[in-house]
């Protein structure tokens, strides 16, 4: 019997020893459900003592006496598909820069304080992780995410009460006016709020399946690798020089070697046949055809030259 006293005055004393290290998340709420609150006294005590001689002992029996603030505020938020134990981590974040923060002479206590930091750390944890595509950026957005679902369940509640159809998902023109105006929005913005909570994440590169052949996903349709940035460079690349760049080339030749390259190589008959051959050429010179061949390599060893100054 007096081992059990003695074992409950010291978990009075330290109140840490209540809340197991790891486990189950609800024997976690159990326990800081049990932990005890402290009074305006000792609340402001620990508060000046922190403030005044950073006592982190003084700091810690802040944050544990109110634990329980955060599991309740916490459950606020769990329908957006995140794990509850995690909401309750950011929360707890939250409630030890609340605490960090907190002035007890400003004449409130701790809670009242602590709920903006709570909620404030876990608002920034559901936008972050709710979609991998960030939802709400602005101040504005975030007002709308975080009160445009209750709204809509309370339109559904109406609409049941009224024995109206209530299958609908989406608001009506009526309902968008409403959230609009209460939250001092442009309807467009409701709008777009709603379409993109109600539009889900999709995998753009799914992994194979169980049969072992690779999944289909969108990522096959959705590449398109002629608008990749270096191969648009490169197409421009060799645009210029086919148009700019061998005209370029061609006009540093003299007559006869530009002559022969562009009956060689850049004229085409009407029928689909290109210009006049080795013999052809050397025929109208009156030179053998070798010599047209090596008149032929020149130019382009030339023109390549060119294109590559051009380039």
């Amino acid at each position: 019997m007096n081992a059990v006293l003695n074992s409950t005055a010291l978990s009075v004393a330290n109140p840490w020893t209540l809340v197991p290290p790891l486990g189950h998340l609800d024997a976690y709420i159990s326990a800081v459900n049990r932990l005890p609150l402290l009074t305006l006294e000792e609340e402001q005590g620990c508060a000046r003592r922190l403030r005044d001689h950073n006592d982190l002992e003084a700091a810690g029996k802040l944050v544990m006496s109110h634990l329980r603030l955060v599991v309740s505020i916490s459950r606020q938020y769990q329908g957006y598909g995140l794990p509850h134990g995690d909401l309750i981590q950011e929360g707890n974040v939250g409630l030890m820069k609340a605490v960090k923060r907190f002035d007890p002479d400003q004449g409130v206590r701790l809670v009242s304080y602590a709920i903006h930091w709570i909620k404030a750390e876990i608002h920034e944890y559901i936008l972050k992780n709710w979609r991998m595509v960030k939802v709400a950026t602005t101040k504005a957005q975030r007002k709308l995410f975080f009160n445009l679902r209750s709204m809509k369940q309370g339109f559904k509640a109406d609409a049941a009460a009224d024995d109206q159809a209530t299958h609908r998902d989406t608001l009506n023109p009526s309902e968008v006016d409403r959230v609009a105006s209460q939250l001092n929005v442009k309807r467009e913005e409701v709008i777009e709020m709603e379409a993109r909570m109600a539009g889900g994440d999709v995998v753009l590169d799914p992994s194979p399946g169980s049969d072992g052949e690779e999944a289909y996903g969108p990522i096959a349709y959705l590449t398109d690798s002629s608008q990749e940035p270096s191969a648009v460079l490169e197409a421009r690349r060799r645009e210029v020089l086919s148009s700019d760049g061998v005209s370029q080339a061609i006009a540093a030749l003299d007559d006869r070697s530009r002559r022969i390259v562009t009956e060689r190589w850049l004229k085409v008959n009407d029928d689909g046949t290109g210009g006049m051959t080795l013999h052809e050429l050397a025929a109208e010179y009156g030179v053998s055809a070798e010599r047209i061949r090596q008149i032929e390599v020149a130019a382009m060893k030339k023109m390549r030259k060119s294109l590559a100054e051009f380039a």
